[in-house]
């Protein structure tokens, strides 16, 4: 939380993924107050685009204004959990499904590219570059089909993807990779359902983890409002 963000370009977008990734990851709770002080001077950046952010969270359902607490965080349930990753995993799995019949050996050769990439970032836990590599990844599957509004519902739904948890576990990029590569034989095999599992099973494993991890630090335990 102490990332120096003031240079960075849309600033307020990237506040919004850091206080995202803190709800998804259960580093802060439903019914929690959000200071935007405390989170300016966290993330060393002013007021203006933490509220900026806070106002993004909020048309996502991630924050509510309550009168006299201000922002807080909003009611999030395993069910919630389970219902978003499950709509990942179904319409990644389409694209991977599609890209299987178009992807041609330049764009293979260039996912087999980022593959490599990734394997050294992970194996050396550069978080930041792996975020960055698994991003374009799937980007490259995603414009493979050309599925445009497809794509974009998949995007959506992603913001809700606490990457940093992800990035930082190794058990996770182990199997991250091992997924990817399932993916890669099926592209060029050219097998939609093969391909389709293995992306499906990409998100449905970060479901689990996530799942996991929030009931091991009690997430849904009651606790009382700051």
């Amino acid at each position: 939380m102490s990332l120096p963000l003031n240079s960075r370009p849309q600033l307020s977008e990237e506040v919004a993924t850091h206080i995202r990734d803190l709800i998804m990851a259960g580093t802060v709770r439903p019914g929690e107050r959000l200071r935007l002080e405390e989170l300016a001077a966290k993330l060393g950046v002013s007021i203006t685009p933490v509220r900026e952010a806070l106002l993004i969270l909020r048309s996502e359902d991630m924050v509510e204004l309550q009168p006299r607490r201000g922002y807080v965080v909003a009611p999030l349930s395993r069910q919630d959990i389970e219902d978003v990753f499950s709509l990942q995993a179904n319409l990644a799995g389409e694209l991977a499904a599609r890209a299987s019949r178009r992807t041609t050996e330049n764009q293979l050769l260039q996912l087999n590219d980022l593959q490599a990439a990734l394997r050294e970032a992970a194996g050396e836990a550069r978080l930041q570059e792996l975020e960055r590599l698994e991003f374009a990844f799937h980007r490259v599957i995603n414009l493979v089909t050309e599925s445009r509004k497809l794509a974009r519902f998949l995007y959506t739904a992603t913001r809700y993807t606490p990457h940093r948890f992800y990035a930082s576990d190794p058990a996770w990029r182990a199997n991250m990779l091992s997924d990817h590569q399932a993916l890669l034989d099926a592209l060029a095999a050219r097998d939609a359902q093969a391909a389709r599992a293995a992306m499906s099973r990409h998100f449905t494993d970060g479901a689990e983890r996530l799942l996991k991890h929030l009931d091991d630090i009690g997430m849904w335990d009651k606790r009382p409002a700051q």
